[in-house]
């Protein structure tokens, strides 16, 4: 059998994946352990902290039953602090979107920094927004809303010009052929090919802000996160428990009727 012969080659490109496959095992086990050691991880402490965390589970069962009813008006603040931020974030994304995507505006200087705007965006966390706010406007909802309009802006912005970029280009190339304006394009050649993604990830974006607006009282931006707080300075875990749970039941209906709505987009 001479070295060049097929059964070599499949050898060779055999062996050349193994070792690509060990390397790469390799390179993660490095990069686990090195983000470990400086992190101070250690499995040994788990171990010890794990009587601990034991201790505040029994704490926190039973839940304080009575408690429910104490919280129903916060949990509805923060679903109508969502609902404002998902909605406003969603209307002042779209045209942010629209002046990102490279196949509706060809024009870099306004591509990207519209792009650089939307990463701004998304690099600042909900939790420091809702600080930042706080400090502008003062304590109360006002500030945990325009947090969330901001969190929302830069997620549904980032997956909106990404589907903007993966429209069908012909009707946009016919359109232009006959001589449209660029508002006639974005109206009736981008809108329409991009309704049901743009809805589809602004109930997407909904789900996430429930969650969200659920620890911002934490900074005082209103909500259930004010009641987080309180309990959790007077270790009462067990209200710490009942807003767990009650959040919990209103975020997995929420994902039932947001999964099934998105679910009839698509």
């Amino acid at each position: 059998m001479s070295p060049s012969s097929p059964k070599t080659k499949s050898t060779s490109r055999y062996r050349q994946k193994k070792t690509k496959q060990a390397f790469s095992a390799l390179a993660i086990v490095v990069i686990l352990w090195y983000s470990g050691y400086n992190v101070g991880f250690s499995f040994s402490d788990l171990q010890k902290g794990a009587p601990n965390m034991w201790d505040l589970v029994k704490e926190m069962v039973p839940p304080d039953w009575a408690y429910f009813t104490r919280i129903t008006e916060p949990i509805l603040e923060t679903i109508r602090m969502a609902v404002l931020g998902t909605t406003f974030g969603a209307i002042l994304a779209l045209p942010l979107a629209l002046l990102a995507a490279r196949n509706v505006l060809k024009t870099p200087f306004i591509n990207v920094p519209a792009r650089w705007l939307l990463n701004l965006i998304r690099t600042i966390p909900d939790l420091l927004l809702a600080a930042i706010f706080v400090a502008i406007f003062g304590i109360g909802a006002f500030s945990g809303v325009l947090a969330l309009i901001g969190f929302s802006l830069g997620i549904i912005g980032k997956l909106i010009y990404e589907s903007i970029e993966g429209i069908d280009e012909g009707p946009l190339e016919a359109m232009r052929a006959v001589g449209a304006n660029q508002v006639k394009l974005v109206m009736f050649g981008v809108i329409p090919q991009v309704t049901a993604q743009f809805l589809s990830f602004s109930l997407y974006s909904f789900e996430v802000n429930v969650r969200a607006a659920a620890v911002l009282g934490l900074v005082g931006a209103g909500g259930i996160g004010l009641y987080y707080d309180q309990a959790l300075g007077f270790f009462d875990y067990a209200r710490v428990s009942t807003i767990i749970l009650y959040t919990l039941i209103v975020v997995l209906i929420i994902d039932f009727i947001s999964t099934s709505l998105r679910e009839k987009l698509s």
